[in-house]
């Protein structure tokens, strides 16, 4: 058996392509409905943003990452890099359900003294990579530590998701210039594409458009789908694994705050907290897509 299969953790998803899709469907559903509650009890978070990663970062905790929440810091692990360091909710819960530490401890989301900061720290919390939060640090990270891989001739792969509005950021498209040019097959970067930032659209803030030819020239693959599409989301992380001399951008289309009604495709809600009968609304909607 190689080091890659020993690291199963919670990515020892179903081999059945269409129990995989429902794997992934039913834990998206319950990282929304737990970050919510997260957000709500704290007062404080950030829920568009959350809710619209939501089913790229159940997608890869689990079926696609090779982790081991037992040894987090394999040397041979995947890695992921959460480069829109906000969206803390999703990434908590990602890891409190694949088994990196309690999921009682979700509760003290934003406490005095929680590990669980409104940014992640490496130094408080297993499972996380690399300090996130100021926008345009997080991938930049994630490509140095694919340049490290390519040296070596590990095996691991790096994932990185990105905000759309971060796009803006200079150092983005420098750490993009510099993948591109070393060939970092083993980097996957996912841009979440929900077309909104803090107060307004990314197009009418500062225009990212046209997206994909951008990538396209800085030297990398390109591939556009339905970031809530958990099928399609799958089979372009598989395809992903497949050696390859270029890195691959997916463009995630999405929407800010998916799965509450109230919160979809409102910049609004950026960052904000529900009421008590927003909140209730909000997990009765998501209990009703559950059992549906």
């Amino acid at each position: 058996m190689s080091n890659s299969e020993e690291l199963l953790g919670t990515a020892a998803a179903p081999a059945d392509r269409d129990a995989r899709v429902s794997n992934v469907r039913n834990r998206a559903n319950w990282m929304r409905r737990r970050l919510l509650k997260m957000i709500f009890d704290a007062g404080q978070g950030h829920p568009g943003g959350d809710l619209s990663a939501t089913d790229v970062v159940a997608t890869l905790y689990f079926d696609i990452l090779r982790i081991d929440p037992t040894n987090p810091a394999a040397p041979n692990r995947d890695r992921f890099v959460l480069s829109k360091g906000h969206c803390t909710g999703a990434l908590y819960s990602a890891l409190a359900g694949a088994g990196f530490f309690p999921e009682a401890e979700l509760d003290t989301y934003l406490k005095p003294e929680s590990r669980l900061n409104g940014h992640p720290n490496r130094v408080y919390l297993p499972g996380v990579e690399t300090n996130t939060g100021p926008l345009g640090h997080g991938f930049p990270v994630a490509t140095g530590i694919a340049i490290a891989g390519q040296i070596d001739q590990a095996d691991y792969r790096v994932f990185v998701l990105t905000g759309d509005g971060e796009l803006q950021e200079g150092s983005m498209w420098e750490a993009a210039m510099l993948a591109g040019h070393r060939g970092l097959g083993n980097l996957t970067l996912v841009v979440d594409r929900n077309r909104l930032q803090q107060g307004a659209g990314t197009e009418e803030t500062n225009a990212i458009e046209p997206l994909a030819d951008k990538w396209r020239a800085f030297g990398w693959d390109i591939v556009e789908l339905d970031g809530h599409d958990h099928g399609a989301l799958i089979d372009a992380f598989d395809a992903a694994a497949a050696p390859r001399d270029k890195p691959r951008c997916i463009i995630a289309h999405t929407f800010k705050g998916q799965g509450v009604s109230f919160m979809r495709d409102q910049a609004g809600w950026h960052h904000g907290v529900p009421n008590a009968a927003q909140y209730a609304q909000a997990i009765a909607e998501l209990e009703a897509e559950m059992a549906s």
